[in-house]
């Protein structure tokens, strides 16, 4: 597997701070480590068995196809799917997967065309349809309080919980891009990382949820994606 240079973040400082230091993995070393951030790699995925491992809201919105010669799982249309409270309509989770401190990385495209909040999502803490994080991903800017950034869904219409936001993240046409999400569940921190960058574009802390299942997807929108890998601490 094609692995690319990438610098993750590491949570320091006191309890709900956080500060972004630097470790690298590069393509020289042929394989992702093993260990990160001190945890265990505990999932990896390119799709090159097909989506076996993934458990998506509506089966028919979702398959493998290839796109820049590699296999990747296509969200294609809108999931016949109403979730029980205002979020996003279209999920795939891992199965048999629960994490509670993790870095979870993404390679994702979108696959709409461009709006305000043209997005793709990572899920994590997930409990039920009801209960669980997301970080939403989107050119819209800071001031909109329904798009680019960090989620809760408590058992209500979802609510951004960020405390640090980017003013919108684009998404470039036929480009995947690297989102990467760091939670520390002891001290509630949350980090988003964008296309290797060294600080996070988004930040929350948050201890509503400790371990939950993990997964991707978009509010309202198509994308694609062709890598998905966790570090973590299982439950």
């Amino acid at each position: 597997m094609r692995v690319r240079k990438m610098s993750i973040g590491l949570l320091l400082m006191a309890p709900g701070i956080l500060m972004a230091a630097a470790v690298s993995y590069t393509p020289e070393s042929g394989t992702l480590p093993k260990v990160l951030n001190g945890w265990l790699l505990v999932f990896s995925e390119d799709f090159s068995r097909g989506a076996e491992r993934w458990q998506p809201g509506d089966p028919q919105a979702w398959r493998i196809l290839e796109d820049q010669g590699k296999p990747v799982y296509a969200l294609v249309q809108q999931s016949q799917y109403e979730p029980p409270v205002r979020s996003p309509f279209n999920i795939a989770l891992v199965k048999d997967l629960v994490v509670k401190d993790c870095v979870i990385e993404a390679r994702m495209k979108s696959t709409t065309k461009a709006y305000g909040h043209r997005d793709m999502c990572v899920i994590f803490g997930y409990q039920d349809p009801s209960h669980f994080y997301y970080v939403h991903l989107a050119p819209a800017p800071d001031t909109d309080p329904h798009a680019n950034s960090i989620f809760l869904v408590n058992g209500a219409p979802r609510v951004s919980i960020a405390t640090r936001r980017n003013n919108g993240t684009a998404w470039k046409e036929d480009t995947y891009h690297t989102v990467r999400v760091i939670r520390d569940t002891e001290t509630g921190a949350i980090q988003v990382f964008h296309d290797g960058g060294r600080d996070p574009i988004l930040t929350a802390v948050d201890k509503t949820f400790s371990a939950g299942r993990v997964g991707v997807g978009s509010f309202d929108d198509t994308g694609n994606i062709a890598e998905f890998h966790v570090w973590g601490t299982t439950k």
